[in-house]
């Protein structure tokens, strides 16, 4: 590994050298609309003032990814959560849980869409900004991640895509098709995809507590293994109108329906001290047998009408809504090594979510080189969950077992920005957000209420260095915020069927405030023939009210437990310096052969105030991650080869003065070979994880005199998979 960070760089440097040799630098490109041409992608890069790279359809298609979230994983600064080939949560400079912002759309997916379900044949191209933009929300520390549905892009054949990924000799077939239409001034598209995923997993855990002279107070064995089917079937029909005014109104929906069904198997084997299981200090049980169930729908609805007023200016007014379902149903039993049954436990989750949003926004020319835009956002959203857990005696496992869990949301916001072309050289964006947050719950309980606002003034800016028209420098000076998740704030107690300092009990807190974050942001970029650049670009962001969560234990009606609770703990900083470096050797080099590289490698740096050093870093950061890759088209033959190599070391984060945790390095290696019989048909041949490295998780936790250790490994697979478009 100590051999590819210096290779990485060295691309960067090749390409630079390279640029040295080029041309004279073409004239700047105007502003284009995006139909998901790569040139196209790129001068929206180059000409937008607020930083944004932008991947149209080739990018989508060119690895033959099953879901969004691998792409994403390939894209500059993103890496996702997780162990390799089993997706995870979206990170962008190495950041989480709402540090990152995702939208579909230009908004805020609601509670229980998966990103992981989404398929790239619904999409038309991945938005990814670095600071926050005055017309989407500023909850984007991190950044922001806008994944547009197919919209201006037209198909104009019906495209079929037939799949079968196997991983551990299980099939996972998938088969998609898109049809589009056009009658009169109406153009309709329809995707729709089914599939069938199966999986089997494996984990193996050993929990120990220490004491203070090293001897073993206790030791326990948890491994664990499952395996299930799910099915899912996805509708994404598009419709847009054309009035005879010039007006369009456009409307699209994505429907998601899932079923799945798994069976679970863990043992515990307690080697000290030496009890039965079911005996004071001794193991919770000694086998374990569990079913679940689950059954998902989710429908989410987007519309937007565009009015043309007098001149160049507009009216766009957006609106939506969203239904969710989900419900699962669990049986799970617990024996001793004799096999008596010593519990049954029988957990049911029932939970509806239901929103309706609409917003606007007026676009119009404010004097010379000034567009106005202005707009507001209006939401309003519901969550009912009713969770009953019960044991064999028909016992509830926790108080507000059986009760309805009830919670809604309000959201406000008012936003402004002024696009100002200074001079030839100088371009600005200067805006400002204000948003209020409002939810609400009851329960049994009580009522739980909290509230945010936050306003966000935004500066974006670009120079294009006179005498060297690929050469610009960008800068930007932003206020965002990160605002607790529902489930932070009113969630009911989630049990640990093993409670221990080093698997709790989780529960939210109605008393967090959002987080704040001051940013600057700088980049240089050099671009290279029509496709390629080669940036450095470097950000701090200065953070208040951080959230953690923190354990402690304390007494509930099931006795004294472990708990873990999010808290607001204080200030934090991070700061980091990122490297890209994109272009095609044949544009750069006579009679070269069709390669096109990609690489990219950050380094970041973090650190929590009122935290013990050195590894007191923002939520399991890494410090560093890089991406290589490479696509070879052959000149005398149909064939196109690919591999991208995604790194990140080991991740070692002191959470609280008591508790490290710590998740070992990824190393993720996808190849693919693509064959075209013609211009219409193509076979494509993928392997995913082809490293297929364990994945590692430690964590310490100083309790009660004792050091209290949990580590786990989980192995990763390779997955194989064939694909076969054509279209009609």
């Amino acid at each position: 590994m100590k051999k590819f960070i210096p290779f990485a760089l060295a691309s960067l440097g090749l390409a630079a050298g390279a640029a040295a040799q080029t041309q004279p630098a073409d004239p700047v490109m105007p502003q284009v609309t995006i139909s998901g041409g790569r040139q196209d992608d790129m001068a929206e890069r180059r000409n937008s003032t607020a930083g944004k790279q932008v991947y149209g359809r080739e990018e989508l298609d060119r690895n033959g990814d099953n879901n969004i979230g691998d792409v994403l994983k390939r894209l500059p600064g993103v890496t996702l959560g997780g162990r390799p080939g089993r997706g995870g949560e979206v990170r962008m400079r190495g950041l989480g849980s709402g540090y990152t912002q995702v939208l579909v759309n230009g908004e805020r997916p609601p509670a229980g869409f998966s990103m992981e379900s989404l398929s790239p044949d619904q999409v038309e191209r991945i938005e990814v900004m670095r600071g926050p933009v005055a017309e989407h929300s500023a909850r984007a520390i991190a950044g922001t991640i806008n994944i547009v549905l197919r919209d201006g892009y037209q198909v104009r054949d019906v495209q079929v895509k037939a799949s079968d990924r196997i991983e551990q000799g299980r099939h996972s077939p998938e088969v998609s098709v898109t049809i589009p239409g056009k009658q009169g001034a109406l153009n309709y598209t329809l995707s729709a995809s089914f599939n069938v995923n199966r999986q089997h997993d494996r984990s193996q855990t050993r929990n120990f507590d220490t004491e203070a002279d090293g001897d073993l107070a206790k030791e326990q064995f948890l491994q664990s293994e499952s395996a299930g089917t799910n099915k899912g079937l996805h509708l994404v029909p598009r419709l847009s109108y054309k009035f005879e005014n010039g007006d369009t109104l456009n409307f699209q929906t994505i429907l998601m329906h899932q079923q799945g069904r798994s069976n679970a198997t863990s043992t515990l084997e307690q080697a000290l001290p030496q009890l039965a299981a079911g005996v004071p200090g001794g193991p919770e049980y000694n086998l374990a047998q569990q079913g679940s169930e689950n059954d998902v729908t989710f429908l989410r609805g987007f519309g937007n009408w565009v009015h043309r007023l007098q001149g160049p200016s507009k009216l766009d007014v957006k609106f939506g809504f969203s239904l969710g379902k989900r419900d699962s149903d669990s049986l799970r039993y617990q024996y001793n090594k004799t096999g008596t049954l010593l519990d049954r436990f029988t957990d049911t989750d029932n939970t509806r979510d239901k929103s309706i949003n609409t917003g606007g926004k007026y676009t119009s020319p404010l004097g010379t080189g000034h567009m106005l835009a202005a707009g507001w956002e209006l939401e309003a959203s519901q969550r009912d969950q009713l969770r009953v857990s019960l044991d064999k005696d028909g016992k509830p496992q926790f108080a507000e077992s059986g009760d309805n869990l009830a919670a809604d949301t309000r959201r406000v916001a008012l936003f402004a920005q002024d696009e100002w072309d200074i001079t030839p050289q100088w371009s600005a964006s200067l805006g400002a957000r204000w948003e209020g947050i409002r939810t609400t719950s009851e329960r049994s309980s009580g009522a739980i209420a909290n509230t945010s606002k936050v306003f966000s003034p935004l500066l974006h800016a670009v120079w294009k260095i006179p005498g060297r028209e690929k050469d610009q420098v960008r800068a930007s000076l932003t206020r965002s915020y990160k605002s607790p998740t529902v489930q932070d704030l009113i969630a009911a107690p989630a049990q640990s069927r093993q409670n221990s300092a080093t698997s709790p009990d989780r529960t939210g807190n109605p008393n967090l405030k959002p987080e704040l974050a001051t940013g600057l942001d700088l980049a240089y970029e050099h671009y290279l023939g029509r496709n390629g650049i080669v940036s450095i670009s470097g950000f701090v962001r200065k953070i208040d009210d951080l959230i953690r969560r923190d354990l402690e234990l304390r007494q509930t009606e099931l006795g004294l437990r472990w708990v873990s609770a999010p808290f607001n703990v204080g200030k934090a900083r991070t700061s980091g310096i990122e490297l890209e470096a994109k272009f095609s050797l044949a544009e750069l080099m006579d009679d070269a052969p069709q390669i096109d590289f990609r690489s990219n490698y950050s380094r970041f740096w973090s650190k929590v105030d009122g935290i013990p050093g050195p590894d007191n870093r923002l939520d399991q950061q890494a410090k560093q991650t890089a991406n290589l890759g490479m696509d070879y088209r052959l000149k005398d033959i149909p064939l196109t080869l690919g591999a991208s190599y995604n790194w990140t070391p080991l991740v070692r984060t002191q959470v609280s003065d008591k508790q490290r945790v710590e998740a070992s390095r990824k190393r993720v290696l996808d190849m693919y070979a693509l064959w075209r019989f013609d211009s219409r048909t193509q076979l494509r041949i993928s392997a995913n994880n082809l490293l297929a490295d364990d994945a590692t998780g430690y964590n310490l936790v100083y309790a009660n005199g004792l050091a209290a250790q949990a580590a786990s490994l989980n192995p990763t697979y390779t997955q194989w998979s064939v694909r076969l478009e054509t279209k009609f």
